[in-house]
């Protein structure tokens, strides 16, 4: 294979001590996908030819997550170097160029990795491309140390660096891109003679230097560079990426009135002209039309919004919620499994699981769809205009007819009728005086107990 062709290697065998956590490093979460998987989303809109990632062993939920790309296992961990050798039964025969890539730094996008490939392929074709950044603190960061014509002579780790190359802004990133069909022989040249015995890839400068071949620097953003270590790096790339996720949300036609504190998953989609209002959190797999307006402190995970419906403040969407074009979920509702229809309004402090609300219904304050008997879940089906009164139990699974009426306080447990009133409240009872006589007779006990704690 020759030409312009691209595979890429994605480093993810980290155990992620710094962690301390039982989940791999590259499944920590950023905006509700596995970072891992932020990588992948860059490199399949690059396209590759090929692609491997490099994982450890028992690390199949890794694998999990990369299907369909192959994976290898780096059975040892003796280093960056040894980490893409790995790679050779994979790519072994490749002779394009090899991008590589690290799981723990999943924000590097598409348009940085695409010019890492064009500084690659211009002239003069260097062997080796290294990606650079210039951080505000290039504290420990290697240094890239670049001639006057902008050929990489060297990367010089800070604790080796003189005083003069500490004074260097361009840092090293780690990434880089390597001609296929020098890549293996220079890996498998590299030594291990330095303090920690590992086999480092920033190595390889150093052999295609040697053999005479031109090794170049392309500059990548410092934000997108984040590498992920720790929590705390964990919530530094959070950060980094939601206000992204902001950006692109206003300009793509929604109006957040307090931006920082409304929180998107990776794959949330806004129509035009949605209003989010503060404090409202995106979970995964929410698709929200135009004109929706979300009201303030609403959780919204699994659940699709359609034109013009209204949500929140403080409602609670989640997974198989789909609320219909116009209608309304109000505060202290709660939406599971479950589908209100076009025009329906759910608006008071209500529980709607596994259920049907039919267009233009109107399910009053209290309400709850008894949906779970200890062993199975039960469909509640309300039909279209029916009214629901308040403080009402639908005890599943039930149907309630098109414009049947349910009285305030009702627990409903067979099926109502087309248009049918259904109640179920015992019948008024009311003592005359009877209020009067409780209150006399307990006031008259208390004075007895206190006049006996007297004599003692």
């Amino acid at each position: 294979m020759t030409g312009d062709q691209t595979a890429v290697v994605i480093l993810a065998a980290g155990l992620g001590t710094r962690m301390k956590s039982s989940l791999p490093k590259v499944m920590h979460p950023l905006a509700g996908r596995p970072m891992i998987k932020h990588l992948l989303a860059a490199v399949e809109s690059l396209a590759p030819q090929q692609a491997c990632v490099v994982i450890g062993a028992e690390m199949e939920a890794v694998a999990r997550a990369v299907a369909p790309y192959p994976t290898v296992v780096q059975t040892e961990r003796l280093g960056t170097g040894h980490a893409v050798l790995a790679a050779e039964p994979v790519l072994g025969g490749f002779a394009g160029d090899v991008l590589i890539v690290y799981g723990d730094t999943p924000l590097i996008s598409l348009a940085t990795m695409q010019r890492m490939l064009d500084v690659k392929r211009a002239e003069p074709r260097p062997a080796v491309v290294v990606l650079g950044f210039r951080p505000e603190d290039p504290g420990a960061y290697g240094r890239l140390v670049v001639d006057g014509s902008g050929q990489l002579q060297a990367i010089v780790e800070a604790k080796d660096a003189s005083a003069e190359q500490l004074k260097i802004g361009l840092c090293n990133a780690g990434m880089m891109v390597v001609d296929g069909r020098h890549l293996f022989a220079f890996l498998h040249a590299i030594g291990n003679a330095n303090a920690k015995g590992e086999y480092y890839l920033t190595d390889v400068v150093t052999l295609a230097q040697a053999q005479g071949l031109a090794c170049r620097v392309a500059e990548g953003d410092e934000r997108e560079l984040i590498g992920v270590n720790s929590r705390a790096d964990l919530a530094r790339a959070e950060a980094f990426l939601q206000e992204t996720l902001r950006q692109r949300a206003m300009n793509e036609g929604a109006t957040l009135i307090d931006p920082a504190t409304v929180y998107f998953s990776a794959d949330t989609q806004l129509g035009r002209d949605v209003t989010v209002g503060p404090s409202v959190f995106f979970g995964p797999g929410v698709t929200v039309g135009d004109r929706v307006e979300i009201r303030a402190f609403c959780h919204i995970e699994g659940a699709v919004i359609e034109e013009g419906a209204i949500v929140g403040p403080f409602s609670r969407l989640r997974p198989g919620a789909s609320v219909a074009k116009g209608a309304h979920v109000g505060n202290f509702v709660e939406i599971k499994n479950a589908t209100v229809e076009e025009g329906a309004k759910v608006n008071h402090l209500t529980y709607i699981g596994d259920a049907r609300v039919g267009a233009k219904a109107n399910v009053g304050a209290g309400t709850i769809t008894c949906n779970y008997d200890g062993f199975t879940k039960g469909f509640t089906d309300i039909g279209e205009g029916a009214f629901i009164g308040s403080n009402s139990s639908l005890v599943a699974p039930v149907k309630i007819g098109a414009g049947a009426i349910i009285g305030a306080g009702s627990v409903i447990t067979r099926e109502v009728e087309t248009d049918a009133l259904a109640l179920t409240r015992g019948p008024h009872l009311q003592r005359k005086g009877w209020g009067k006589a409780f209150r006399t007779r307990k006031d008259e006990e208390k004075r007895k107990k206190q006049a006996e704690k007297g004599d003692r």
